[in-house]
């Protein structure tokens, strides 16, 4: 009789502990958080100039056509989209190459870890690519904050200009 006692009072310890544990819940959001993002960026990476091209905030998404252009043409397009998902945001991000290849089989997926005036972050959901990728606007400094899988950080500075 005490065991079925102590058997019952650990299972209803279990049950209550599991039930008040969450997990961390990305942080509140919208896209109209992110409309300082929108314009066009370049800047040189080694001989190549990187540029994006992000569009406007509208009807709950952002979003961003990338390209690497250098010596030899055109080395890299990227899509990027941002879109509001229960309360928070995710952004998608898929590179191509020349021919409009795509580089990976799927696009990753990034949910927001933080948000600030014209700061945001994103850590990636999956086991591939990148761990995080933010973005902050300074000025007419746009930096891309990337944190590779091996570990090392980079930050790529491109500064705003106009085209049209």
């Amino acid at each position: 009789m005490k065991m079925t006692w102590l058997k019952s009072a650990g299972t209803a310890a279990l049950l209550l502990m599991s039930s008040t544990l969450t997990w961390a819940q990305p942080p509140a959001a919208t896209i109209e958080d992110l409309a300082w993002m929108t314009g066009n960026y370049a800047g040189q990476l080694g001989p190549n100039t990187l540029e994006e091209n992000w569009i406007g905030a509208e009807a709950g998404s952002i979003a961003a056509m990338v390209r690497m252009t250098g010596p030899d043409g055109t080395s890299m397009f990227e899509m990027i989209t941002i879109e509001e998902v229960d309360g928070s945001l995710v952004l998608h991000l898929q590179q191509f190459d020349p021919g409009f290849k795509p580089r990976t089989a799927a696009p990753l997926k990034m949910e927001l870890s933080m948000i600030r005036d014209n700061h945001v972050h994103f850590n990636n959901v999956g086991s591939e690519g990148m761990r995080r990728l933010g973005y902050t606007l300074s000025g007419d400094t746009f930096t891309i904050h990337i944190d590779q899988p091996n570990g090392q950080t980079m930050n790529i500075e491109l500064q705003k200009r106009e085209l049209w």
